[in-house]
C-alpha cells in the first residue's frame, strides 16, 4: 500500500470514567492512514454531546508500558491493576480520567501497525497536501 491508498480502522472500546460511581462510556477509536500519527477518540456519552480527542498513536502505545504525556492527554498503566490503563484528558475547564482494558487498546494498535508500521508514518503523510490545505484555509 502507498499513501495514495486510504485505510480507516474503527473499533469501539469501553472507557470507564473514574469517579465515586464509575460510568462506562463507549469510545470509538479511529485510525486513518491519511493522518498516520494520530488516533481519534470519539466520546458519545448518553445524554451528553459528543466530544472528539486526537491522541498521538505513539503516546497511546507508550502509555501501555510507562507513564506518557505531559500535555492535554496522559496515558499510563494502572499501578493497581496491570490489565488496565489510565487515560487522562485535561482542559482549562477541568479534567476527566478514564480506565480502559490495556488489551483492547493493544489490539487496536496492533491492527493499525498491520497497515502502517511504527516509524513508517512519514511515508504515509502527504506534507504537500497538508500545506496546501492550510494555505487554502487561510
Amino acid at each position: 500500500m502507498t499513501r495514495d491508498d486510504h485505510t480507516e480502522i474503527i473499533t469501539t472500546v469501553t472507557f470507564d470514567l473514574v469517579s465515586a460511581h464509575p460510568v462506562p462510556v463507549d469510545v470509538e477509536l479511529r485510525y486513518d492512514t491519511r493522518d498516520p500519527f494520530a488516533v481519534y477518540a470519539l466520546f458519545e456519552p448518553e445524554g451528553a454531546r459528543a466530544v472528539q480527542w486526537i491522541l498521538s498513536r505513539d503516546l497511546l502505545a507508550d502509555g501501555l508500558i510507562v507513564r506518557s504525556g505531559d500535555g492535554d492527554v496522559r496515558v499510563w498503566p494502572d499501578p493497581e491493576n496491570e490489565e488496565m490503563v489510565i487515560i487522562e484528558f485535561v482542559t482549562p475547564k477541568g479534567q476527566a480520567r478514564f480506565e480502559a482494558h490495556a488489551q483492547d487498546l493493544a489490539d487496536f494498535l496492533d491492527t493499525t501497525y498491520e497497515v502502517v508500521l511504527p516509524g513508517a508514518e512519514e511515508n504515509w503523510f502527504d506534507f504537500d497536501a497538508e500545506i496546501e490545505r492550510m494555505i487554502a484555509a487561510g
